[in-house]
């Protein structure tokens, strides 16, 4: 007897498979990029950084503007006056103003005063244009980063698809392992049932058939890992995707320059702006030990209950509401001033040779990077030509091992072969179909690869 059970499991196994890949929509890798590129937090965080960035820019700008103030109030008290020395001693104060006389009075009116006030820095050396001009460095900072996050998230998106790929890939070999492994274990049940093959046969052919199952298990788990992965990037919870596997059964077309864009790389300008801020601040602190020239001018209206007799008339005064108000003196004042704080002349230079520091420590970070980019892009070159290699022996081997295969499950199902040899033939099968797949998705890691490293998004994903 055939046992029907187990193949019913692996058939009804491979079928939902196939039945949920029918109907999920198959997502390419463009559309796995932009969904990431639209979804993923951190992109979200850094533009609103940019967005930050450029209010600041703008308050900056606004900072040259003149002081202007506008004043108002409206009183109701008493004026005696005392002759003597007061202090407003922690802003504790009050402006009452009256003749001095003999002795203490309660007589109160209205009194209203308004005031238009307006103070300018006019001329300070650079520091407002200072402040502008590292803010808007540290904005070109912000979007350099944001842009350089932006392509490494597409790197890492694509690698993250093609190793999804490749996991999917790997799996539908070890289910074909396992449907031959199945296959071959029947004969060799049925065979030694009938006599014409020993019993321990058939125990060899179970045994290949859980390693079969193992291995598949396996498979199963670094998809779902890598299903997991992408998901994670693209800023969805779905985790069961359906690839476009039709791009990788070629290779590419071109493999791009074989020369690093320095001004071009995503990740090269994000570092070059940071010295740039850097550089800007410490010109910013060299400004501070200037003095700065400002323009004022005040306007003031005062009006009071209190008539110009009331020093000789202490009832020369009015608790009318209107005419206390009424503003009927005014004054006004025009100026240029300098205030210069030498102090800071001593305080500056400190923060000058900090700053210094500061641009020499992130140029050799920039040194660093680039050193690691070209290194990585001479990776790259290599790793395309092994990958091309590999990619042109897989289908040898390939045929080899299915035509070794098909040999030996002839020669065992007509009793001319031992077990042993048809196990064996299995594997190189299995190991064939297990190089071939990732020596197709290795071609297109190793085009990511220098992509990132050229800092050239579109040398890759124009190949799609």
């Amino acid at each position: 007897m055939v046992p029907v059970k187990s193949i019913t499991i692996v058939l009804l196994y491979i079928w939902l498979c196939t039945a949920g890949d029918s109907m999920a929509q198959t997502l390419t890798l463009k559309e796995a990029v932009n969904t990431a590129l639209q979804n993923y937090d951190v992109i979200k965080a850094k533009s609103n950084y940019v967005k930050a960035s450029q209010a600041t820019v703008q308050q900056n700008v606004l900072d040259y503007l003149p002081n202007l103030s506008l004043s108002a109030q409206n009183d109701y008290g008493t004026i005696n006056g005392q002759s003597g020395p007061a202090y407003g001693f922690g802003g504790l104060g009050v402006a009452s103003s009256g003749p001095v006389l003999d002795k203490q009075n309660w007589n109160a009116a209205f009194g209203g005063l308004y005031v238009a006030n307006i103070n300018w820095d006019f001329f300070s050396f650079g520091r407002v244009k200072g402040r502008v001009k590292v803010a808007r460095a540290i904005l070109n900072r912000d979007e350099k980063d944001l842009e350089q996050e932006k392509f490494q998230h597409e790197v890492r998106v694509s690698a993250a698809y093609l190793n999804l790929l490749a996991a999917q890939r790997l799996r539908l070999s070890q289910q074909r392992n396992l449907q031959r492994a199945e296959t071959f274990k029947n004969t060799a049940v049925v065979r030694a049932m009938n006599g014409l093959n020993a019993g321990v046969d058939s125990s060899l052919a179970k045994a290949e058939v859980s390693s079969a199952k193992i291995a598949l298990t396996k498979a199963l788990d670094v998809e779902q890992e890598q299903a997991n992965r992408l998901g994670i990037l693209m800023g969805i919870s779905a985790v069961d995707f359906k690839l476009d596997t039709a791009s990788i059964t070629r290779i590419p077309t071109t493999f791009g320059q074989d020369t690093l864009q320095e001004r071009a790389h995503p990740i090269l300008n994000y570092y070059r702006q940071r010295i740039e801020v850097s550089n800007e601040q410490a010109k910013f602190f060299k400004k501070a030990i200037f003095p700065t020239f400002s323009f004022f001018g005040v306007m003031q209206g005062r009006g009071s209950g209190f008539s110009t007799a009331y020093a000789l008339d202490q009832s020369a005064f009015s608790r009318s509401y209107t005419e206390g108000i009424n503003p009927v003196r005014g004054n006004y004042l025009l100026g240029i001033g300098v205030s210069w704080n030498l102090t800071t002349i001593a305080r500056s230079r400190p923060a000058v040779r900090a700053q210094e520091y500061i641009s020499r420590g992130l140029q050799d970070e920039y040194e660093q990077v680039d050193r690691q980019l070209t290194a990585q892009l001479q990776l790259a070159d290599n790793k395309i030509i092994n990958a091309v290699n590999n990619y042109n022996e897989a289908p040898v081997q390939m045929k080899a091992a299915s035509d070794a295969y098909l040999q030996k499950n002839t020669l065992y199902k007509n009793g001319l072969t031992t077990i042993v040899d048809l196990t064996q033939a299995l594997y190189l099968l299995n190991r064939a179909e297990t190089d071939r797949d990732i020596a197709y998705t290795n071609v297109w890691q190793a085009l990511l690869l220098k992509s990132a490293a050229l800092g050239d998004f579109t040398v890759f994903i124009n190949e799609f």
